[in-house]
């Protein structure tokens, strides 16, 4: 039933996608523009999104005719576009103040459940047993909400002008993951 090495695997390949660490800058600057993360929200939605995703993305994107590259290169655009707002400190996606929906979106979905998170979900589905991703998103999720929750913490730390270096030198990466995504998929 449970192997933890697939465990192991599972948790390490989704934590390296997910890259919580690299997207404190993006989460800092969510609860400085809303005012809060809603950590148990973001975390609650995240999980439903990867878990609906495991079982029902591949018939999904069939039903669609959307192949995982295509997939992969929506995504690619989206990291592309907010690693330019990290880096030029401009604001490409515009948020209804009134709404606080930043939890969800752009946090939820796509930077902790998007398109890496979800093609990865599909290709561990085929190499791994599904209690064993089960286990490993969970582990994730954890993690992932521990961050959140300490964001403001983690922002007192860094100060302004460690946020503003991690945000552009973070900025930069998750440019050079969109361009990867667009050399490996188009």
């Amino acid at each position: 039933m449970l192997n933890l090495q697939q465990i192991f695997s599972v948790t390490l390949t989704l934590f390296a996608v997910i890259d919580i660490i690299g997207s404190i800058p993006i989460i800092i600057q969510i609860r400085q523009r809303e005012g809060q993360i809603k950590a148990e929200l973001a975390t609650i939605v995240a999980g439903c999104l990867m878990v609906a995703f495991l079982f029902l993305g591949q018939s999904i994107l069939h039903l669609f005719g959307v192949d995982n590259e295509s997939f992969a290169l929506a995504g690619a655009v989206i990291i592309f576009l907010i690693g330019l707002e990290m880096i030029l400190g401009v604001e490409l996606f515009k948020s209804d103040l009134t709404a606080s929906t930043g939890s969800i979106v752009p946090l939820a979905f796509p930077l902790i459940t998007g398109a890496g998170t979800m093609t990865t979900l599909l290709s561990l589905r085929a190499a791994y047993t599904l209690p064993n991703i089960l286990v490993g998103i969970m582990l994730n999720l954890v993690f992932v909400y521990a961050v959140l929750k300490t964001s403001p913490w983690i922002e007192r730390k860094l100060g302004k002008a460690g946020e503003d270096v991690l945000r552009r030198v973070f900025g930069v990466i998750l440019l050079a993951i969109a361009i990867k995504l667009f050399k490996a998929n188009f």
